[in-house]
């Protein structure tokens, strides 16, 4: 009998523990949410983009190969459309026997179609081309194009009638031949003027060019086999012409082997400073000091290495509010065998690693990431994160059977800010293997759904349309300057809807050495109006709108706050 009791009070104790875990794991379970599905349907072959990129592969590896290329998506024609520059290597060896590839830009006709103009803009260059960014640097209405070389890095200005001239020489930011990287537009002094930062990845020419293998198999050699190169910073002086302030805003004292760059307000202290990447070499941080001089804190702010203080293969980056918080936090692209990085910013000035508590390196470890973007796919007010992945060794999978030179994509699901892989359920477009580079990210169909551009290594480039059918709203923001840039680079918005705030700031320069996204997206879920829209322009102007439409286009002037309502919801 004794024994008897002895059992009922043991099963009795275990049935109660089981009861409290399965009560303590219902009330930590986080709120259900509906999984919005996210489709990306690839359109390329009825697009009109017939791009084929080249790196100039030549069989001798010559380093600068493997960098190339991003590109940029910006309305060049002020048409409301969103169009497409592609940037192109060249031929490296013997260039005056060969049929020179170009850079592309492909005009946008609206339904998805584009058309190549590239030579009757201007701009169908035949240089070894890299990275490109897209700004209105004279505040003339129209998108200049930055484009930065193996060589000498071109500016082209706008002419407004479809054209563009090069104005490299008389701009003052021609120099001596290097290897360029990522560059931003941004306004470092709050002026009204863009000005100009230019990274470059190492000093490499074709006679200090090193040759190594693996288990007898040629490779590229990386950036450690080269001494890091001084970056630059060009002020703009109001007539078209630039001054080299590299030396007195602090930026030439840190050489780095640089890739992705990003201009933002990282410490919400109403100025714009500088998140650089480099590659196999610690990230800058470059705080500015609301005057255009730089101090560079990637150490003190965490964002010099990742959370184990590795450098690693840093290649591109975007950043946006992931989680709602009101503080720019920063993706980072990393190499093969290297997780990606999610810098959560802590907004007490510095970020912490937080790869692992998101899964935001979810199912890319094995590869090598490029292009990224924090883009809201299916509307649902949470950023989602798109990484372009491919390999740079043509030949990987005779030493490593874990990756391969093409790869697919990877789309991670922003779930209340807990990532999840649905490549294998996002549509066509995640399908392809590619050896993806850069990615642009815009609605270039106008029905308030976040497409795709990729440009692809060797291969054909990769357009992406967002067909998914969430039943969210959207809305997007278009921001005019008067006193500040015409192209509001810096402005900083808040939107109230539903409940929810979300955080934007207008950036310039995207991805891996790209462009893209001057116009504002936020996905709003279900909510029906937004309720409040704050805006803060450089310089310190700020306007508020209430109870504004959901599913349009707005534009908004900063000089007399008089707008104007696009309303696409029927497109």
């Amino acid at each position: 009998m004794k024994n008897i009791r002895s059992l009922f009070f043991v099963v009795l104790c275990l049935i109660v523990f089981i009861l409290a875990v399965g009560t303590f794991s219902f009330l930590r379970r986080p709120t259900p949410t509906v999984a919005a599905s996210i489709t990306l349907t690839d359109v390329t072959k009825k697009s009109g983009v017939e791009f084929t990129h080249c790196d100039g592969h030549s069989g001798e590896r010559f380093i600068v190969e493997t960098i190339s290329s991003g590109l940029g998506s910006f309305d060049y024609d002020s048409d409301g459309l969103i169009d497409i520059y592609f940037v192109n290597g060249s031929v490296l060896i013997d260039p005056s026997s060969h049929t020179l590839p170009h850079n592309a830009l492909y005009r946008n006709r609206g339904g998805f179609s584009f058309e190549d103009v590239s030579k009757h803009a201007g701009v169908d260059d035949t240089s070894f081309g890299v990275g490109v960014t897209a700004a209105d640097c004279d505040n003339d209405g129209f998108q200049d194009l930055y484009v930065s070389n193996f060589g000498i890095n071109k500016l082209f200005h706008n002419n407004g009638d479809g054209t563009f001239c090069d104005i490299t020489e008389s701009s003052g930011v021609g120099r001596r031949e290097k290897v360029g990287a990522g560059s931003t537009f941004l306004d470092i002094d709050a002026d009204g003027d863009l000005d100009l930062y230019v990274a470059h990845y190492v000093k490499f020419t074709f006679e200090n060019h090193v040759v190594i293998s693996k288990d007898g198999h040629p490779q590229y050699a990386g950036p450690r086999s080269y001494e890091p190169e001084t970056h630059e910073l060009f002020r703009n002086n109001g007539d078209h012409t630039f001054s080299d302030v590299s030396e007195s805003s602090g930026i030439a004292r840190h050489p780095g082997s640089g890739m992705g760059v990003i201009s933002g307000d990282f410490d919400n202290d109403s100025d714009t400073d500088l998140f650089v990447l480099n590659d196999v070499f610690r990230n800058f941080m470059f705080r500015n000091n609301g005057k255009g001089v730089f101090e560079e804190v990637g150490l003190q702010t965490g964002a010099a290495f990742n959370g184990n203080g590795d450098e690693l293969g840093s290649m591109g980056i975007d950043c946006a509010d992931y989680d709602h918080d009101g503080w720019l936090d920063c993706v980072v692209t990393s190499y093969e065998g290297e997780m990606p990085v999610l810098f959560h910013n802590l907004g007490n000035g510095s970020f912490e690693d937080a790869t692992a508590v998101t899964h935001a390196g979810e199912s890319t470890a094995a590869h090598v990431k490029w292009g990224v973007g924090m883009i809201d796919f299916d509307n649902d007010s949470f950023r989602d994160i798109f990484y372009a992945c491919g390999h740079l060794q043509d030949n990987i999978d005779l030493t490593n059977t874990s990756t391969s030179y093409r790869v697919r994509n990877v789309l991670l699901k922003n779930d209340r800010g807990v990532f999840r892989d649905v490549s294998r359920s996002a549509g066509t477009g995640l399908a392809s293997a590619m050896s993806s580079r850069g990615a642009a990210f815009d609605d270039f169909d106008n029905d308030g759904r976040i497409d795709v551009a990729i440009l692809n290594a060797r291969d054909r480039s990769t357009i992406l349309r967002n067909e998914s059918h969430s039943g969210h709203h959207w809305f997007q923001l278009r921001l005019i300057g008067t006193s500040a840039s015409r192209d509001s680079i810096g402005a900083r918005v808040r939107i109230d809807a539903g409940g929810t705030r979300q955080y934007a700031e207008v950036h310039n320069g995207r991805g891996y050495q790209s462009h893209c996204g001057a116009r504002l997206h936020f996905g709003l879920g279900v909510s029906e109006r937004v309720d409040r829209i704050e805006i803060e322009w450089l310089g310190g102007n700020t306007r508020v709108l209430a109870d504004v439409p959901v599913d349009q286009l707005l534009t908004v002037l900063e000089e007399d706050f008089s707008e104007r309502f696009e309303d696409h919801s029927g497109t």
